[in-house]
């Protein structure tokens, strides 16, 4: 499809118009958010093995389980420990700073919905009350069952042979955990993750929703793909909830609506960057 045809045009500038004239907006990123800041992109096993080539035989969904901390916790460690340290030395793009530039503008106060683990959000200055993690962080450790503190990973330093993807030398330990510490990360077939701090999130957002669901909401959608729907569900429901909203999708590879009609929205086949740059050029225009 040409990016320069009159429906991308179109499109573009509709979205412009949604959040010119929105009120307030609920931010919503999945995966392919990450991807314009040079974060690996998981999709589909070449794609994970590609970043993890020593991985190679094992799914995404074969590693991002818990039962590694209990049988091999220096390749759990490895794995998660490489996503610790990259999160941490990347810098989120230029969209951030233009959701952070258009949210600032509006009335009340925006919601980010993300279930992304990275903390990058929280790094590129949005709020952290008002971010709802629904994975959990990687920024953030937990002990080996559902109860019990959840922490700040802030201070540990991992040393990880990245070719390997194994942890070099002593399993990470936190003095206000008892035992081994796993991340706060919602992982597949994980019965022991803490939701508490998740728990949190959702209240400050129920909270936030009661106060503008009268107000005009523009729902910005990116990367969110079907394999994993939770986020592009959570956005659509809140537009077949609220009259007021607006959804904006953003996705470069499922851009189409599932559920209703696009009178409701508008949707862009272009990854997030791109959208957002183009989307701010229209802006007030």
């Amino acid at each position: 499809m040409n990016r320069e045809s009159a429906a991308y045009e179109d499109a573009i500038k509709r979205a412009a118009s949604i959040i010119e004239y929105a009120d307030t907006l609920l931010i919503t990123a999945g995966a392919g958010m990450g991807v314009d800041s040079g974060l690996p992109d998981f999709r589909g096993d070449q794609g994970f093995w590609r970043a993890y080539p020593a991985l190679k035989g094992y799914s995404f969904v074969d590693m991002a389980n818990p039962r590694w901390f209990e049988s091999d916790p220096h390749r759990a460690w490895g794995f998660y420990g490489h996503r610790l340290n990259l999160y941490r030395a990347t810098i989120p793009h230029q969209g951030f700073s233009l959701l952070k530039n258009w949210s600032d503008a509006k009335q009340s106060n925006s919601f980010i919905f993300t279930s992304n683990v990275d903390g990058q959000f929280q790094r590129a200055g949005f709020n952290p009350n008002q971010v709802w993690e629904c994975h959990g962080s990687i920024h953030h450790l937990q002990g080996f069952t559902y109860q019990g503190k959840i922490v700040s990973a802030e201070g540990i330093e991992l040393n990880i042979d990245e070719e390997q993807v194994r942890l070099v030398g002593d399993l990470p330990q936190h003095p206000e955990i008892q035992g081994p510490v796993r991340p706060n990360i919602l992982m597949f077939g994980d019965g022991t993750w803490n939701d508490q701090r998740c728990e949190q999130q959702e209240q400050r957002f129920d909270d936030w929703l009661d106060r503008v669901q009268e107000q005009r909401i523009a729902v910005i959608e990116m990367g969110a793909g079907t394999a994993l729907p939770s986020v592009r569900r959570f956005g659509e429901n809140i537009v077949m909830r609220l009259n007021s909203a607006l959804l904006i999708r953003i996705n470069l590879r499922e851009p189409q609506f599932d559920r209703f009609s696009s009178e409701q929205g508008v949707s862009i086949g272009l990854g997030a960057l791109e959208a957002l740059t183009h989307i701010n050029e229209h802006m007030n225009s």
